[in-house]
């Protein structure tokens, strides 16, 4: 509840064990408070508080333990034209229509415009006094439910200090995952790049292997027009069988050649395979982050394209989806990417050569 005029007071989560009671005293205030009534609070501002335009007066149900908790309030008049070394009497009324209905204890607050609690009244009631009725709160009896109050409120601040100590630590942990995903970023760059030389690296082979085959089929002409030289001329025949030989043993090279290159190749594409599994590897972890990270909501995402499909898309639809990324060798059920079509020929090529 609140005043009908009055916008809401400023309040924080600040404790009891921040608070300072000495700065306002509450005067003259009874023991009960008959129901229906207005309510007249009288207090003094000491001069160790400067009054400001956002304090407010509250009454608080006893047990509260933040500024939050006001049943009802008002704002606090500034005293005008008066030394900040002079105490000051100050007094509001609470209209009977905002004022509590039951007979808990209450207590009036100040509270300044930091939220921040700078004076508390003893405990009240609100009820007619009866005959029966006895002291309920003496003076000492009022210092120790404070001491125990304090000392409760206190408990609760260290709990709160301990939370606040695991969720520091936890977000340390949040943090190292996210540095350690970086690294798995520039992890995947790298590997991007190194496959991208690979694949370059690749393609020069194969352009040098053509021009040797081209080299043979030149050489191999080359050898038909000496046999028929050898059939036509027999006086050339010794000079011919030498040149063929030495032809054929430069054939034997190039095959030499041939099969050396056809061992890289092997070797390149058994590199690019493992570089593809790391690939995998990694877009794996990356997608398993992604969805124990940000994406707490079970969603499901493409490993090729990061699409991220609903949580209640059909199974067979969403590996239909990944299926349609990759191709397969229909020799050893090998998978590639779409995207690396030409490490996909080179490796049916090198199935070729076996």
């Amino acid at each position: 509840m609140m005043d009908e005029t009055s916008d809401e007071p400023p309040t924080s989560a600040v404790f009891l064990d921040n608070c300072n009671f000495s700065q306002v005293i509450f005067n003259n205030v009874e023991k009960f408070y008959v129901p229906g009534g207005d309510v007249t609070c009288y207090y003094t501002l000491t001069q160790n508080i400067i009054p400001r335009g956002k304090d407010w007066v509250g009454i608080f149900r006893v047990g509260w333990k933040t500024t939050r908790e006001y049943y009802t309030f008002m704002w606090a008049p500034v005293p005008s034209d008066t030394p900040r070394d002079t105490s000051v009497q100050q007094q509001i009324q609470f209209k009977a229509y905002y004022l509590p209905k039951d007979d808990e204890y209450y207590q009036f607050c100040y509270v300044d415009q930091d939220g921040v609690v700078r004076g508390a009244s003893v405990p009240f009631q609100f009820r007619a006094e009866t005959e029966d009725d006895i002291l309920v709160v003496t003076t000492q009896g009022e210092v120790e439910e404070l001491k125990q109050q304090n000392k409760t409120l206190l408990q609760e601040n260290e709990d709160l200090k301990a939370s606040c100590t695991s969720l520091q630590k936890q977000n340390l942990g949040l943090q190292e995952e996210l540095q350690k995903t970086q690294e798995l970023k520039n992890s995947l760059i790298s590997l991007r790049s190194k496959t991208e030389m690979l694949e370059l690296e690749l393609d020069s082979l194969r352009k040098e292997n053509k021009h040797l085959k081209e080299l043979d089929d030149c050489r191999e002409a080359e050898l038909s027009q000496l046999k028929e030289q050898v059939q036509n001329v027999t006086s050339e025949k010794d000079h011919l069988e030498a040149r063929l030989k030495t032809t054929m043993g430069r054939m034997d090279q190039l095959q030499s050649l041939v099969l050396n290159y056809e061992k890289e190749v092997e070797n390149l594409s058994q590199m690019v395979r493992d570089k593809t599994e790391q690939l995998e590897g990694l877009k794996g972890e990356n997608h398993q982050l992604c969805m124990t990270g940000t994406h707490q909501a079970s969603l499901r995402i493409c490993p090729i394209c990061n699409e991220v499909f609903p949580e209640d898309v059909e199974t067979s639809q969403y590996e239909a989806h990944v299926q349609s990324h990759l191709l397969e060798c229909p020799l050893c059920k090998e998978t590639f990417e779409k995207s690396d079509k030409q490490v996909f020929d080179d490796h049916i090529y090198c199935h070729s050569l076996e």
